[in-house]
């Protein structure tokens, strides 16, 4: 069995395809069937999530090009900025795995979430769609159509080096009198 273990930025030449959901490519150790039948091991980095067009390779050298497969999603579409902004934020409340595009959010299908973002003024249409979900604040990259890092190495938010933490024994109290 060919084992894929490197991710790659270029190759001049794409020797197969490897279509997978993306629970699929949430998993960093795998067998997997690629679009030619062949079938695969993955080991990769622990962590390690393939995004659309993502291309791995192994010991041989062949290079496979990561596909999104098409899954049942909800798609999320409000009014106005403010009404999607409040869906995003009630999703993310609650640790959901979210698609953000130009006014619109996508979620795996999900009935009790449906009813949430329904309650709150959302039209949700069920679709068969590529999910590719945010990357997350603190993830080495993002997944919003565009190819730079913001400056950040691929961050979206800054990483504390030492954040201070608070204790209620940390406050000066008074010296008795």
């Amino acid at each position: 069995m060919y084992s894929l273990h490197t991710k790659i930025a270029h190759a001049p030449v794409v020797h197969d395809l490897l279509v997978l959901p993306f629970e699929q490519r949430e998993r960093c150790r795998q067998r997997a069937r690629l679009a030619s039948g062949e079938e695969v091991a993955l080991f990769l980095v622990r962590g390690t999530v393939l995004r659309d067009g993502d291309l791995l390779t192994g010991e041989d050298g062949r290079v496979v090009r990561v596909v999104a497969a098409p899954e049942p999603t909800y798609l999320v579409r409000c009014s106005d900025a403010t009404m999607l902004a409040r869906c995003a934020f009630h999703l993310g409340n609650r640790h959901t795995q979210t698609q953000v595009g130009t006014g619109w959010l996508r979620i795996r299908v999900d009935p009790v979430l449906k009813e949430m973002v329904e309650g709150l003024g959302a039209q949700v249409d069920t679709e068969l769609a590529k999910f590719e979900p945010e990357a997350g604040a603190y993830a080495g990259g993002h997944s919003h159509g565009h190819d730079h890092d913001h400056g950040r190495g691929g961050l979206l938010a800054p990483v504390p080096v030492r954040q201070k933490i608070h204790r209620p024994s940390d406050v000066a109290r008074p010296e008795p009198a």
